[in-house]
C-alpha cells in the first residue's frame, strides 16, 4: 500500500477561508474521504470518524 501525504496548514482565521475550503475539498476528494466527511454533523465526529479511517487504512 502506498501513503500518500498531503500538507495543508490549519485555518488560522486570516488567510482567505474560500481558498483554504477548496484545498481541503480537493484532498478529502482524492482521498475518497468527501463522503465521510459531509455525514458528519459535528467537527468532534468528524475528527473521531476520521481518526478511525485513517487507523484502518494503515
Amino acid at each position: 500500500m502506498v501513503a500518500t501525504s498531503f500538507k495543508i496548514e490549519k485555518f488560522d482565521g486570516e488567510t482567505n477561508f474560500n481558498l483554504w475550503q477548496v484545498r481541503m475539498m480537493a484532498i478529502l476528494v482524492q482521498t475518497g474521504l468527501k463522503k465521510e466527511v459531509l455525514m458528519e454533523k459535528t467537527s468532534s465526529t468528524l475528527w473521531k470518524r476520521l481518526e478511525t479511517l485513517l487507523r484502518l487504512s494503515f
